[in-house]
């Protein structure tokens, strides 16, 4: 008779932030007043969304690789992230919206192009404390 072996099984960096924001996100949920916003930082990108939960309904998507975002003069991918949140500030006051409900950075750190978008949609009241 072979002795019964219980293995526990620790998860891994990125399964745990994965499974942080899906707590998160059934405890917040954006509406068309007070969207939710999403943020995801890739190793060179950095893409943000304005989610309105209770219709479904993505209000405002951004990434650093838009060429509109881009445009002349080339600029870095900071500089990008930076100009990210100012077209986001823009579509808020286009749309009415005074207040985020929630800022989900889908549970990664907080790197320069993370910081630099920060800054830009701090300057202006729409990161929540």
């Amino acid at each position: 008779m072979k002795p019964l072996v219980v293995e526990a099984r620790a998860n891994t960096k990125k399964e745990a932030a994965k499974i942080q924001n899906r707590r998160l996100q059934k405890k917040f949920n954006g509406s068309a007043t007070k969207p939710r916003l999403s943020v995801f930082c890739s190793e060179k990108q950095l893409y943000a969304m304005l989610v309105d939960d209770q219709n479904k309904k993505c209000l405002f998507s951004g990434s650093t690789l838009q060429e509109s975002i881009r445009q002349s003069p080339s600029c870095t991918t900071i500089e990008a992230a930076e100009r990210v949140g100012e077209e986001l500030v823009k579509t808020c006051i286009d749309l009415n919206i005074n207040e985020i409900s929630s800022y989900d950075r889908n549970g990664f750190a907080r790197g320069e192009r993370m910081q630099a978008f920060e800054i830009a949609i701090s300057r202006h009241g729409f990161l929540p404390r």
